[in-house]
């Protein structure tokens, strides 16, 4: 296909005129049955890297997205502009509507689906007989910072792909050294995927960093900057309470409409939260890591960190949601002496200890094929804990009903090993954090330098270490108000449901 007919598909079906970086020659290489790895900056369209070859290709495509809140948003977006043969098979759906989409599955172009919902039985089934033309894996760098422990069906993904007929793959990724890259092609048991890596630094993003004595200064900090500043900005934490506990405070405070949004909410609480603030229905959102995947929002000027996150990937990830627009805007991270320690308990969280692998292991007469739950509970493990050992005793063929105390020696001795080389690696990712934040040359160098060889000149002021400072700049972005109407108009409004009407 020439750069002209490709250009002519691309406005015919999206309405676009050109590809942004990255775009077509992603594109092509999906066409021509190559086996992908795409690296592209925050903001700059991934999606329709894997859009427009459905449309293209025919068949199904299938997209492994982490966030039932991302698929919802995407599918809810496409739609919107004429994409009707999508959809998202997740948790969501009622058992009745997930038959239905499963019956018909090979009527979808696109199937955005969780890497878990990939393990279920009857899914396998509708697949063997769907025409699979394109396997995509969004946010790909998920494969090796969350199927290590927390999400371990990351780790499996290379046999759904054998299975379905090893049609052309596409991982894709905002955030990924060359470590991870080559993490993500030894899970996917792809090692000579194409490569197309482009600058990941976003050159409409001024860098600072303030330190404080206490907490309590740095959410006195951030009520100055509110109420200076005019503009949706998102507070990262990495604590549920903090989000909360902040987002309180800060609606007593400033002139703002405020929300939290967490892991531990019901659901239905956390979409509507997102939509709101998709909506500029809510100002600041007070959040985890668990929002903002994939928000395509482009007038987010201000994003703060507010407790440190674990790697520079995540970093990365999470400022990159500020300025899709191409517009000015600025990451501020604010740390008191004493921030290390959360980062450090999280890790130790997420990992069991070596005294957990022998309670475990050493249990003589338990099935090591229970339910998770069950697992989880007479072991007194997370669940990120438990599924790093269950993981490691399916790939080791210990997961058919023997007991556990079946299970080698060996393994024992091999399972503490990976753990605490997880360890290891987890720790020297903090601590490239931490140094980041104490650096006293340019912060964008040190930042991307782990990613790329260099970095592009910014377009707005540089970092703080640079001559920048926050309160030198002013965002003042005009947002709609939530309307007036009954609770039932605000609630369509919300999740731009059409209004049925009865004849």
């Amino acid at each position: 296909m020439t750069t002209l007919d490709l250009t002519k598909a691309l406005e015919h079906y999206f309405g676009f005129r050109q590809f942004r970086e990255g775009q077509e020659e992603v594109i092509r290489d999906i066409l021509a049955g190559e086996n992908v790895l795409g690296i592209l900056p925050t903001g700059t369209g991934k999606s329709l890297c894997y859009q427009l070859p459905a449309k293209l290709l025919g068949g199904t495509a299938i997209v492994v997205s982490p966030l039932i809140s991302l698929m919802i948003d995407q599918v809810k977006q496409l739609k919107a502009a004429g994409y009707k043969d999508v959809t998202a098979l997740n948790s969501f759906m009622d058992r009745q509507e997930k038959i239905r989409t499963l019956e018909r599955l090979s009527d979808f172009s696109l199937v955005y689906i969780s890497p878990e919902m990939l393990q279920n039985e009857r899914l396998k089934e509708r697949l063997d007989s769907t025409n699979v033309t394109l396997f995509v894996i969004d946010e790909a760098h998920c494969i090796s910072q969350w199927g290590h422990e927390f999400r371990t069906d990351y780790m499996k993904l290379h046999r759904t792909i054998e299975e379905i007929g090893n049609p052309p793959v596409l991982a894709l990724s905002a955030t990924a050294t060359p470590e991870v890259q080559q993490d993500i092609m030894d899970k996917l048991n792809l090692p000579n995927m194409k490569k197309r890596i482009f600058p990941m630094d976003k050159q409409n993003i001024s860098l600072a960093v303030e330190s404080y004595e206490k907490p309590d200064d740095k959410v006195d900090r951030i009520v100055d900057l509110l109420n200076s500043n005019h503009a949706p900005t998102m507070i990262y934490f990495s604590s549920r309470q903090w989000a909360e506990r902040v987002s309180v405070e800060l609606r007593q405070r400033v002139d703002k409409r405020v929300a939290f949004y967490h892991g531990g909410m019901d659901q239905t609480d956390r979409m509507l939260v997102q939509q709101q603030f998709m909506n500029d229905q809510l100002d600041v959102i007070c959040c985890t890591s668990a929002f903002g995947m994939g928000v395509d929002k482009g007038n987010i000027r201000l994003v703060i960190h507010f407790h440190l996150p674990s790697q520079l990937e995540s970093f990365i990830q999470e400022i990159g949601r500020a300025g899709r627009d191409g517009e000015a805007s600025v990451s501020l991270v604010l740390h008191t002496p004493r921030d290390h320690h959360l980062p450090q308990l999280l890790i130790q969280g997420e990992l069991p200890t070596e005294a957990d692998i022998e309670r475990v292991l050493h249990s003589s007469n338990r099935p090591v094929s229970v339910e998770d739950t069950l697992m989880m509970e007479a072991y007194q493990l997370s669940e990120s804990q438990w599924n790093f050992i269950k993981y490691h005793l399916e790939e080791n063929g210990w997961m058919n009903n023997q007991r556990i105390s079946d299970v080698p020696s060996s393994f024992h001795l091999e399972l503490k090993r990976i753990l605490r080389q997880r360890l290891e690696y987890k720790h020297y990712k903090l601590k490239e954090m931490l140094s980041w934040l104490h650096v006293t040359g340019c912060r964008r160098e040190s930042l991307y330098r782990p990613f790329q060889s260099g970095y592009r000149e910014p377009n707005v002021p540089c970092c703080d270490n640079c001559g920048f400072h926050i309160d030198s700049v002013r965002f003042n972005v005009n947002s709609r108000v939530l309307g007036a109407g009954s609770w039932l108009d605000r609630l369509k409004s919300v999740f731009q449901i059409e209004a049925s009407h009865e004849s």
